[in-house]
């Protein structure tokens, strides 16, 4: 299979999207983030939409521009959460374990990228 690591990348993004779209606590209770806030309920399902609308992009990629543009989709998401999140939670004893997820998944996302070498 063409890509092979950036679409299991994807689907595992994409389920975990959907998985947090559904059940907002999956992300909620590790982040020390309150799980009573229905608005953090409706910003946590908003990233979960966008998860699962990148991871879904890497999964079907049809050829090497798409999955790198849908890797750049996914890599800059999750930039924004490390910094976005990071700042968010500062001071929180969370805030390092979402600067290493995050961090993290974006570098593994942006390292799949060689897979679509030529």
């Amino acid at each position: 299979m063409r890509f092979l690591l950036p679409r299991l990348l994807g689907l595992a993004t994409a389920a975990y999207g959907a998985a947090i779209t559904v059940r907002p606590a999956l992300l909620l209770k590790p982040s020390g983030m309150s799980q009573d806030d229905p608005d953090l309920h409706t910003f946590t399902r908003t990233l979960g939409i966008r998860d699962l609308a990148s991871g879904v992009a890497m999964a079907v990629a049809p050829s090497r521009r798409a999955m790198r543009v849908a890797i750049g989709v996914r890599v800059a998401s999750d930039a924004g959460d490390l910094v976005v999140l990071g700042k968010a939670m500062a001071g929180k004893p969370e805030q390092k374990k979402i600067i290493a997820i995050a961090g993290g998944w974006g570098l593994l996302c942006a390292l799949s990228a060689l897979a679509t070498r030529k």
